[in-house]
């Protein structure tokens, strides 16, 4: 499946990263503390995380991840999204918390 799909699925729309909707879906990373990402995650990977700063962006980038999922209803900042525009890494906002989520994305097979 790839982000498009995804979104779907889940019913959330894309905040950022319009051109990288097209990135395959490969697993899921939930995790707040950016040096445990970048340790942790793999390429392909779903991020589910809290935070909204223009850094996730960077690491996601870095990894080669599918997406950003920015739960709990956070709200990103503007810098963040234009980076992630940059980047083509589609950030997603959504009002579920992050175990919400990450059972969401187990039930689709993520």
């Amino acid at each position: 499946m790839d982000v498009r799909e995804l979104c779907k699925r889940l019913g959330i729309k894309p905040a950022a990263g319009f051109n990288g909707m097209d990135r395959e879906v490969k697993g899921a990373y939930a995790g707040d503390l950016l040096s445990f990402v970048m340790a942790n995650a793999s390429r392909g990977n779903v991020w589910v995380t809290i935070q909204a700063h223009s850094n996730i962006v960077a690491v996601a980038s870095l990894l080669e991840m599918a997406c950003i999922i920015v739960a709990a209803g956070v709200e990103v900042d503007g810098d963040t999204l234009e980076k992630a525009n940059g980047e083509g890494i589609p950030i997603l906002a959504a009002g579920d918390d992050t175990y919400t989520l990450c059972c969401r994305l187990h039930d689709l097979g993520v």
